[in-house]
């Protein structure tokens, strides 16, 4: 038997008894949850028992049904992934947390897995890796890089001598998505276009906005275009 929660999400009957792997899917984008969920349901061995669309919402969804596993968005509304997974981590440390991103750097990858995040799946990768990067991380090992790690410590020594390496780009703070913004303010797209491309409301553009204007110290959307152009923050037009 199923019932339905406040954000939309379901839950099955308690754990059942079986051995399968219990998972909450929280990411902002319906049509994202929507295909892991379906993706994740082929699979006996998966079960889906609840989805969160903001960063609040996995937290309260993640504390009420104690999945084996919560995949999490990392740019999410209200409260973006890291701290969501940090309210959850000191509340509930036994979840497996993996982190589902369009986009991460070297940085943010140590920040996540010094935080406690057992793995980092690209969305680009979902359909060839997240099966496998779920079971990896149910057993006890991590998923870094496309692959299975035991040692946790080599592969942070990895990443930390990759990051003192190659320094990342400077994105003046400006998340994933905020960059995406700032691309299609540079092609010259509206508010209602980037609404449209992204699957998200019109509101949710001007807080995007809002936000990389704070960041850039710019306060129009000329200004904003020229700085991205001037400092590499786009690809070019």
């Amino acid at each position: 038997m199923q019932k339905s929660s406040p954000s939309g999400s379901f839950q099955t009957s308690s754990r059942s008894g079986n051995s399968s792997i219990r998972l909450v899917v929280a990411d902002d984008h319906p049509v994202v949850r929507f295909g892991v969920k379906n993706m994740l349901m082929t699979d006996p061995g998966f079960e889906v028992v609840a989805e969160a669309e903001d960063g609040e919402d996995a937290i309260t969804q993640t504390l009420e049904h104690e999945p084996d596993v919560l995949l999490l968005d990392l740019q999410m509304p209200k409260l973006p992934g890291l701290e969501a997974m940090r309210a959850i981590m000191s509340k509930s440390p036994r979840v497996k947390i993996i982190l589902l991103t369009s986009t991460i750097s070297t940085q943010q990858v140590i920040e996540a897995l010094q935080i406690g995040a057992r793995g980092i799946v690209l969305k680009d990768s979902v359909a060839g890796d997240l099966s496998e990067a779920i079971r990896a991380v149910a057993s006890g090992d991590y998923w870094i890089g496309g692959e299975r790690v035991v040692n946790l410590l080599q592969a942070l020594h990895g990443l930390m001598m990759q990051a003192s390496a190659a320094p990342e780009k400077k994105t003046f703070g400006l998340t994933p998505r905020e960059l995406e913004v700032v691309q299609c303010i540079v092609e010259g797209c509206s508010n209602k276009d980037i609404a449209k491309q992204f699957t998200i409301s019109e509101e949710t553009v001007k807080r995007h906005l809002s936000n990389t204007f704070d960041k850039t110290g710019v306060s129009t959307r000329l200004e904003l275009a020229l700085f991205a152009i001037s400092h590499k923050l786009v690809e070019p037009v």
